[in-house]
C-alpha cells in the first residue's frame, strides 16, 4: 500500500439548513445549525483514511479554538498531527455553509486564514513526508505558490499527483505539468477551459484541453451521472450509484479521498473511480462534510450489492441525454 499525503485546507464549518436559499437582502429562518471540521484538504484526508488508506495530512491552522478543533478531530480519527503547522498571528480558516433541506444542494463562503499563507519554509518542514509518500492529493484552498512547490517536489520523488481544482482558479503551467490526475466537477471544468460540459462533446473537449496543458488523466465528476474519465487516448463513463441525497456538502471531497485510497491499494483506474463513486453516493445520504465519509467496508458492500452496470451503455445513454 502506498502512503498518501493530503496537502490542503482545514476550515471550521458553520452550517445552516434552510427551506429556501435567501435572496439578496432577505433574512430567513434556518431549520438547524451545526458546527464542525471541514475544508477540502481535511475532508479528503479523513475520507481517504476512513476508506482504509495510510494518510498524512499537511495544513496550517491558527492558534485558536477552531485550530484546537482541527487537532482534536484528527486525534479522534486516529490520524497523526505532526504535519499540521501553526500560525501565531493568522486565524484558522472558516466556512459558512447553507444547505437546502429539499435538494441537499449547498452554497459556501470560505474565509481564508492560516492555510492560505503556507511558506517555502513550511513546506521544507514536511519534506520527509513528501519524499516517502507515493500519492499526493491537493486542492486550491491554500495559496497556489504552496501547491506549485508541493506538486513539483512530489514529481521529483516519483509520486502520483492528484489535483482537485477546487475552488476553480487560474492554474499555472508549472502546476499542470506535474499533475497526473485532475478531478474537476462540471463547473470547475468550464471555469478552467471555457468549454461547457453539458454535452458529451463538451466533456471530451474540456478533457482534451486539460490534457494539452500537461495533465495525464482527467476525471470529470458529474454528480448523479457518475464520472467521465479521459486519458487522451480513450474515454469512458463510470455511472453513479443510486442514492437519495440529503446533503451534498463534501461529496466531491469524499470522492477524491476515496479515489486516492483506491489507487494506494494499486487498483486499476476504472475500479478506483467506481470505488470513489460508491463512497460519494454513501456520503450524500448523511449530513455533514468529512463526518459523512464512509469506511472501506461500507464502500465495498455497496459495490458488491449493486448489479453490474454497462459503462459503455450508460455513456451512450448520456450522450443521447446531453445532445
Amino acid at each position: 500500500m502506498k502512503k498518501i499525503l493530503v496537502f490542503g485546507s482545514f476550515n471550521y464549518d458553520m452550517t445552516a439548513r434552510v427551506e429556501d436559499f435567501p435572496k439578496p437582502g432577505q433574512t430567513i429562518m434556518g431549520l438547524s445549525f451545526e458546527t464542525g471540521p471541514g475544508g477540502k484538504g481535511s475532508n479528503q484526508a479523513i475520507a481517504a483514511h476512513r476508506a482504509g488508506a495510510e494518510v498524512v495530512f499537511a495544513t496550517k491552522i491558527g492558534n485558536d479554538s477552531f485550530g484546537s478543533c482541527a487537532l482534536e478531530t484528527f486525534k479522534n480519527e486516529g490520524m497523526g498531527t505532526d504535519c499540521i503547522l501553526k500560525d501565531g498571528s493568522l486565524p484558522t480558516s472558516s466556512a459558512f455553509i447553507t444547505v437546502h433541506s429539499g435538494s441537499g444542494q449547498n452554497s459556501i463562503v470560505v474565509n481564508k486564514g492560516a492555510c492560505s499563507h503556507i511558506s517555502t519554509s513550511d513546506i521544507d518542514g514536511i519534506c520527509a513526508e513528501l519524499a516517502s509518500s507515493g500519492i499526493i492529493l491537493t486542492q486550491l484552498e491554500t495559496n497556489l505558490s504552496a501547491v506549485e512547490e508541493v506538486v513539483a517536489a512530489a514529481k521529483q520523488n516519483g509520486a502520483t499527483v492528484i489535483l482537485n481544482p477546487a475552488p476553480a482558479a487560474e492554474i499555472s503551467d508549472k502546476i499542470y505539468k506535474n499533475v497526473d490526475i485532475i478531478t474537476p466537477n462540471e463547473t470547475e471544468a468550464e471555469a478552467l477551459t471555457g468549454v461547457a460540459v453539458s454535452s458529451a462533446a463538451g466533456m471530451e473537449g474540456a478533457a482534451k484541453q486539460l490534457i494539452s496543458r500537461g495533465v495525464k488523466t482527467v476525471i470529470l465528476t458529474l454528480g448523479s451521472k457518475g464520472a467521465y474519465v479521459c486519458d487522451g487516448g480513450s474515454s469512458y463513463l463510470v455511472p453513479a450509484f443510486p442514492s437519495k441525497a440529503i446533503d451534498t456538502t463534501g461529496a466531491g471531497d469524499v470522492f477524491n479521498g476515496a479515489l486516492a485510497a483506491a489507487l494506494s491499494f494499486d487498483m486499476e483506474l476504472r475500479g478506483a473511480v467506481e470505488f470513489a463513486c460508491a463512497a460519494g453516493a454513501i456520503s450524500v445520504t448523511r449530513p455533514g462534510a468529512a463526518l459523512s465519509a464512509p469506511v472501506k467496508a461500507e464502500i465495498e458492500e455497496l459495490i458488491s450489492t449493486t448489479s453490474v452496470r454497462s459503462e459503455q451503455g450508460m455513456f451512450c445513454k448520456l450522450k443521447e441525454e446531453l445532445k
